[in-house]
């Protein structure tokens, strides 16, 4: 998916929501847990219920790797029912990859060719040899961690090298990178005051941004200072939407926590 029709799909269904599709079988309704693939029934569900709410969906890739070979087939399930059912909507691999050059080249295959993946999350601590793998596919966006949301994020985030922020190296060194126009990057929603001095650095990127809901971000101060002339944001909210209910309406509940975030956005993009 190009970054144009992304946009055209934000403007269509006035919304920037992303929703998280991070599944523990010890939090979903009980009575899935009868069925052959209660992973990818929760997802069905959830996606039936809420795709006109949305813009993107991200499956973070730990909730399925946990379970095995059956979770990884829970997650090949989803990421095909959506392409198939819903191929404007935009699919993010949170995997936060990142290695050696031939590594990572082989991992970009695994999101972008044989699971179909718009796009997927990556580590930066290992530099230029470790993303560019990534970004070498054409229409495939990859998503740099620049400033995320957990608090372990000031450990090493927020240092300073030569009197200006680690995040901040990361975000103009990645400007260097061979097909850097694919790049996209992780701002936690806990960080909105920082956002002001991201755009003076990426005025353009389109920014993910996880901890609206469940881990207390601010909506109305991510767009402040965040948005830009093409919206340039997808606001992610997991656990908020798709474990609002916990009985057979749970995808009516979710569907229900989607419509107030999209609403709300509605509202700004007005």
């Amino acid at each position: 998916m190009t970054t144009e029709q992304l946009v055209a799909e934000i403007q269509q269904k006035k919304s920037f929501l992303c929703i998280g599709l991070d599944v523990d079988l010890n939090k979903i309704p009980k009575h899935l847990l009868e069925l052959e693939d209660p992973i990818f029934e929760f997802n069905k569900a959830i996606i039936d219920a809420t795709h006109h709410l949305c813009v993107a969906y991200k499956p973070n890739t730990a909730f399925y790797e946990a379970y095995g070979i059956k979770g990884w087939k829970s997650l090949e399930k989803t990421i095909n029912y959506i392409n198939e059912n819903h191929p404007n909507i935009f699919t993010i691999a949170d995997a936060k990859r990142g290695d050696i050059g031939n590594t990572s080249t082989m991992y970009a295959k695994a999101f972008f060719e044989d699971l179909s993946f718009d796009s997927v999350t990556v580590a930066p601590y290992m530099g230029k040899d470790s993303v560019e793998p990534f970004l070498a596919f054409e229409d495939k966006h990859t998503i740099v961690l620049a400033l995320t949301s957990n608090t372990g994020a000031f450990d090493f985030q927020t240092q300073k090298i030569d009197h200006k922020e680690v995040y901040k190296h990361v975000l103009e060194t990645s400007k260097t990178w061979k097909n850097s126009q694919n790049l996209m990057y992780v701002v936690g929603a806990t960080k909105a005051e920082y956002l002001k001095d991201i755009r003076q650095i990426i005025p353009d990127s389109f920014l993910l941004v996880p901890g609206v809901g469940a881990q207390g971000g601010n909506l109305q101060d991510v767009c402040k200072y965040g948005m830009n002339s093409s919206v340039g944001l997808l606001i992610n909210s997991s656990r908020g939407i798709i474990y609002a209910g916990n009985d057979e309406n749970f995808a009516k509940a979710a569907a229900e926590k989607a419509k107030e975030l999209q609403e709300q956005m509605s509202t700004i993009l007005n």
